[in-house]
C-alpha cells in the first residue's frame, strides 16, 4: 500500500495536494499489518516509511505538515508494540480529519467571498476551490465558471467535468491562452495553494501568468486551501515531468522543459483564505 501511493504520488495520479496527503497518511496502516519484536523496530519503520512518503513530493507542504504529525505524535511515547500500533491507528484517524477538516474550513469561508452572479476564473484542479464553488452554488448563488485547459496534464478538463456536474453552475473552458479573454469578463480568480512560504505562492504552472494578467486586467486573485499549506520552515522544491507529457515526439536538438509548479510573490495575491480566515 505505501509504496503504491508513492508511486501513485509521484506519477501525480491524485492532483489535489489535500487528497495526497490524506492517501499518504491512510497508506501508513500498513504498519499495523507488520510483526514487530520491539517498539524501536517499529519507529524506525515508521520514520523511514513517512520519510519516503515525504520526499514522493517535496513540493507538497500538505504532504509534509502530515506525514511530520504522524512522527512527532508517535516516535518516543509507546511502550509496547501493541500500543504503538493502537497510536498509529488513532493518529492516522486524527491527521485525516485534521486535513478534511481544514479543506472544508477554507471552502467555507471562501464560498462567502463568492456572490449570487460572479463570473469566476479558476486553473488546473483543486478539491477545494471545487468545494468552495459548489458551497455557493448550493447555497443560492448562480455562477459563470471559466476553467483554463491546464497544459500539458489538461487537468482543467477535469474540473470542467465536475463544475458541469454542479446546479446552478455555467461551466466554460478555454485554453491556457486565452485567459485574457475570458479574464474581461471575470469578477474574480480563485486558485488552489500548493505551499505558501518564504513569501512566495506556489501553485500549478500556468499561475504566474493567470496572476499577472489577472492583475492587469483589474481582476481581484483569490487563493483558497489549508492554513497547513502556510508554512515557514520548508524548502520547496518544483518538479520538472517527462518531455513527454508536452511532445510525444522527441524533436532533434531541441531541450524541452516541463515544470510543474509557479513561483508568485505573495504580494502579487489580493486574498489568501484558509480555514484560519481571511488575509487581504
Amino acid at each position: 500500500m505505501i509504496d503504491e501511493t508513492v508511486a501513485e504520488i509521484r506519477a501525480m495520479r491524485t492532483h489535489s495536494t489535500s487528497a495526497v496527503a490524506v492517501k499518504a497518511t491512510q497508506s501508513l496502516a500498513e504498519l499495523l499489518d507488520r510483526e514487530y519484536v520491539t517498539v524501536d523496530e517499529f519507529e524506525r519503520d515508521l520514520e523511514h516509511n513517512a520519510g519516503v512518503l515525504r520526499r514522493s513530493n517535496p513540493s507538497h507542504a500538505a504532504l509534509h505538515n502530515a506525514m511530520r504529525e504522524v512522527e512527532r505524535s508517535i516516535v518516543g511515547e509507546p511502550t509496547t508494540v501493541e500500543g504503538a500500533k493502537q497510536l498509529l491507528q488513532d493518529v492516522i484517524d486524527r491527521v485525516v480529519e485534521d486535513v478534511e477538516t481544514a479543506k472544508a474550513g477554507a471552502a467555507a469561508n471562501a464560498a462567502e467571498r463568492i456572490a449570487d452572479g460572479d463570473t469566476l476564473l479558476v486553473h488546473d484542479y483543486s478539491t477545494t476551490v471545487l468545494e468552495s464553488i459548489e458551497t455557493a452554488a448550493s447555497e443560492g448563488a448562480h455562477l459563470t465558471v471559466y476553467v483554463t485547459e491546464a497544459r500539458p496534464r489538461t487537468l482543467g478538463r477535469k474540473t470542467a467535468r465536475a463544475l458541469a456536474g454542479m446546479d446552478r453552475v455555467d461551466a466554460h473552458m478555454v485554453v491556457d491562452g486565452a485567459m485574457g479573454y475570458a479574464l474581461r469578463d471575470c469578477d474574480r480568480v480563485i486558485l488552489g495553494i500548493t505551499c505558501i512560504t518564504g513569501g512566495t505562492y506556489y501553485n500549478r504552472v500556468g499561475s504566474f501568468p493567470l496572476v499577472v494578467t489577472a492583475r492587469e486586467l483589474g481582476v481581484p486573485v483569490t487563493t483558497v486551501g489549508s492554513g497547513a499549506k502556510i508554512i515557514e520552515e520548508f524548502r520547496f522544491e518544483n518538479e520538472f515531468r517527462d518531455a513527454v507529457e508536452v511532445m510525444r515526439e522527441p524533436v532533434e536538438r531541441v531541450t524541452i522543459e516541463n515544470p510543474s509548479y509557479d513561483a508568485i510573490p505573495i504580494e502579487m495575491i489580493d486574498t489568501v483564505i484558509t480555514d484560519n480566515g481571511v488575509t487581504e
